[in-house]
């Protein structure tokens, strides 16, 4: 468990130097001259795509401001060097090791990623993130550019998350990597391993409990309130559960700059990564956390060699040809297909005159085809006829308002895009 007296304060933090970013990846001095941020969904591919990889699962060392430094590694099964890969960091808390997030399947976010994402857990020093002079930021920055060199990574899809000593490393690396990471997600977390920088934008998921004494939720609210004022949120006090009442409340930020949401979870118990509900034995965090994380897509998804990314607008019928009729959605798809996957992009129009509140979208996947993630919307079943639900902060349309939504599968040879949708019962034209 961590305990304040045991944590350092750090002071200072070593610049990147443009050396140590991953490929792609822009510097913050880029990102303020309004350079397009990596964060911000731009495809990049580091240096091990397409070669033999020269990392395997398992532990591996590196020099990192003259020290020796470990992480643990565990590379997607059937691992294709032709297919970018989203990056997990995994940082534990005081008192435990890489093992200990190893042991715990990476905050139980592996299970749920189903070999589409590679994950890391690195080793602190002296169990810990004292992240003392950025030496811990450095450590992540030799990490990315290790094991970019030695793998297929899609340098826009980095994500770190940790619980207690862990947030707190998290939470240094929204503030000083904003540019570099896509997404943070901060599990009862504080100020414990510095902020240098804090001033950029950054998707931003935070869970703190009501009771804990270790790091307390008032903490918690001011560190997501730097992030509620970077990403452009509008100002509110979210509710939360009643102690005692053994629930929890979700809360998402409404006006954040595209992008950049924020999301709060706050619950009845303590100090613990695992919170849970009344009554219910399964933790609900893990898969929050992942439909947080993979909301987050880069397009193109290049194929076995040279990329060959669809059109980037879509593609009409002949002019000659009247589009389709249907009810008062439209529905827009691009589907960008590897030689065993796909991902597909949904864009969901509105073109009625009135509010949609509350929808469903349905469709037939064609044969062979299997979900096995998704963002924006719940999907069941995985496969054949799909019904896509609408997540609790885009339930509602407004005429001529428009929803993304899209999810990863794979398939055996069939990469064709479903015929037709039907949104709420009635059919949409297709665009």
């Amino acid at each position: 468990m961590l305990t304040l007296s045991a944590v350092a304060a750090a002071t200072g933090i070593a610049m990147l130097v443009a050396t140590a970013l991953p490929s792609g990846a822009a510097t913050p001095e880029e990102a303020d001259a309004g350079t397009p941020r990596v964060g911000a969904g731009v495809l990049a591919a580091t240096a091990g795509c397409g070669r033999a990889p020269t990392l395997t699962s398992g532990t591996h060392s590196i020099q990192s401001g003259g020290k020796t430094r470990s992480f643990v590694l565990r590379i997607p099964d059937n691992y294709d060097n032709s297919r970018l890969y989203r990056l997990v960091f995994g940082f534990h808390w005081l008192g435990g090791n890489a093992n200990s997030v190893v042991s715990q399947s990476y905050y139980g976010l592996l299970p749920l990623a189903n070999n589409s994402t590679i994950f890391v857990a690195p080793e602190g020093l002296n169990n810990g993130w004292a992240n003392s002079g950025g030496e811990d930021v450095t450590f992540t920055d030799d990490m990315i550019r290790t094991i970019g060199n030695a793998l297929c990574v899609d340098t826009a899809q980095l994500f770190s998350l940790g619980f207690s000593y862990g947030g707190g490393m998290s939470y240094a690396l929204a503030c000083a990597r904003a540019t570099v990471f896509r997404a943070v997600a901060i599990y009862a977390g504080g100020v414990i391993s510095g902020c240098n920088g804090g001033t950029q934008p950054i998707a931003y998921l935070q869970a703190h409990g009501l009771t804990d004494n270790v790091l307390s939720i008032s903490g918690g609210r001011s560190m997501r309130d730097r992030f509620v004022r970077n990403n452009g949120c509008t100002a509110a006090s979210p509710p939360e559960p009643a102690q005692g009442s053994g629930r929890h409340t979700e809360f998402h930020y409404s006006g954040c700059s595209a992008g950049y949401p924020v999301a709060w979870y706050a619950f009845d118990g303590g100090h613990t990564p695992t919170p849970l509900d009344a009554g219910s034995n399964t933790p609900w965090l893990p898969q929050e956390t992942w439909t947080f994380f993979t909301q987050f897509q880069s397009t193109p998804t290049p194929g076995p060699t040279t990329p060959t990314p669809g059109p980037t607008t879509p593609t009409p019928g002949p002019t000659t040809t009247p589009p389709p009729t249907g009810g008062a959605c439209r529905v827009t798809s691009t589907v960008n297909a590897w030689n065993t996957g796909l991902t597909e992009s949904i864009t969901i129009t509105n073109t009625g005159t009135t509010t949609v509140n509350g929808w469903s979208l349905v469709f037939a996947l064609p044969s062979g085809q299997t979900i096995t993630s998704g963002w924006n919307a719940s999907y069941s079943p995985a496969s054949g006829q799909v019904t896509a639900r609408n997540a609790s902060y885009n339930a509602t349309i407004a005429p001529n308002a428009s929803v993304n939504i899209g999810f990863q599968a794979t398939h055996t040879g069939n990469t064709a895009k479903p015929t037709s949708y039907t949104l709420n019962g009635a059919a949409c034209a297709l665009a």
